[in-house]
C-alpha cells in the first residue's frame, strides 16, 4: 500500500521534537504527527506517549510539497458508518414525535383546565 491521503500505515518513530515525531513509512519515506495528533488527550511532553523506535500506527492526513502530515490517534478511531446508519439511542424522528406527542399533551391539558394565566378573559 502507498502512501495516500486517509491510508493508515506501520512506521517507525525516528525522531521527536516540541511540536511532534517523525514516523519512517514503508518506502524509506518520512512524515510528521502534529503534537495535536498524537493522542486524545491533552500533550505536554511527546516523551510521555512515544519514544524514538516505537511502532505506531498512523493515518495520512495530508501530502503537501513533499511533507506528509499523519496521525496516531484517527489511526486508532473506528471506521464510522455513515450517518443515517450510526446508532445513538433515539433517532432523531422518535425525539421529535415524543416532543410533538408531550407538547400536544400539554396543550390538551392547559385548554381542559382552562389556562388563566395572563389571558384575562372579559366578562
Amino acid at each position: 500500500m502507498g502512501v495516500e491521503i486517509g491510508s493508515k500505515l506501520e512506521g517507525k518513530v525516528t525522531g521527536i521534537t516540541k511540536f511532534g515525531a517523525f514516523v519512517e513509512l514503508p518506502g524509506n519515506v518520512t512524515g510528521l504527527v502534529h503534537i495535536s495528533e498524537i493522542a486524545d488527550t491533552y500533550v505536554k511532553d511527546i516523551h510521555d506517549f512515544l519514544k524514538i523506535g516505537d511502532v505506531v500506527t498512523v493515518k495520512v492526513l495530508s501530502i503537501r510539497e513533499g511533507k506528509i502530515g499523519l496521525s496516531i490517534k484517527k489511526a486508532q478511531e473506528k471506521e464510522r458508518p455513515p450517518r443515517h446508519q450510526r446508532e445513538r439511542g433515539e433517532a432523531f424522528e422518535d425525539k421529535l414525535n415524543r416532543f410533538l406527542k408531550e407538547s400536544e399533551d400539554r396543550l390538551s391539558s392547559l385548554k381542559k383546565n382552562g389556562d388563566k394565566r395572563g389571558r384575562g378573559r372579559h366578562h
